[in-house]
């Protein structure tokens, strides 16, 4: 529908832009299976962005926030987490995402007082961190992604549709069962 409305073909479309995740496991492999089917189909190169990362860049387009702890619940009572600061109008990563219980949230490498975008601030009496402003029922937009992959793609930093890859950061997504 969207190629419709802009009035082109899909081989006209230079690169293909995803959100790699984190986030819920089905969401994350449709995502990543949808743009390694196109990308196979057309030859065209893909460009993984974070969700976490397009929740810092769509605080800092709406609200002009600066600087961003991202979380997104990731059930389990953990979430998914970055810390992003603006570069060039584009939210980079400080240090790395992670996965934890809402009390081990930090924004200790940040130079100033953070802001908090994501469904992972509804648990923020529990953050380990205090933030300006939250907005907790925020979710990643496909403007943003497309905001963070405009400097890779003239970069040159692309993907291989078969190098296209989920991210979950949790590395069990289910607990077997004891037997006994």
């Amino acid at each position: 529908e969207l190629l419709v409305e802009a009035g082109l073909a899909l081989r006209q479309v230079d690169a293909l832009v995803f959100g790699r995740g984190p986030g819920a496991f089905t969401g994350v492999r449709i995502a990543t299976g949808m743009v390694q089917g196109l990308a196979f189909a057309t030859g065209r190169p893909v460009i993984d962005v974070s969700n976490l990362a397009a929740l810092a860049q769509r605080a800092y387009r709406e609200h002009q926030a600066q600087y961003v702890v991202a979380a997104i619940d990731a059930r389990m009572d953990e979430v998914y987490w970055g810390r992003y600061q603006l570069n060039a109008g584009v939210m980079e990563l400080v240090g790395q995402e992670a996965v934890s219980a809402p009390e081990a949230v930090l924004a200790a490498d940040l130079p100033q007082a953070a802001d908090g975008a994501g469904t992972g601030w509804q648990y923020a009496e529990r953050m380990g961190v205090q933030v300006v402003r939250s907005w907790p029922q925020m979710l990643p937009d496909a403007r943003d992604l497309l905001s963070l992959a405009l400097p890779r793609w003239q970069a040159g930093d692309v993907l291989d549709a078969a190098d296209a890859q989920p991210v979950y950061l949790r590395d069990k997504v289910a607990t077997p069962r004891s037997v006994g």
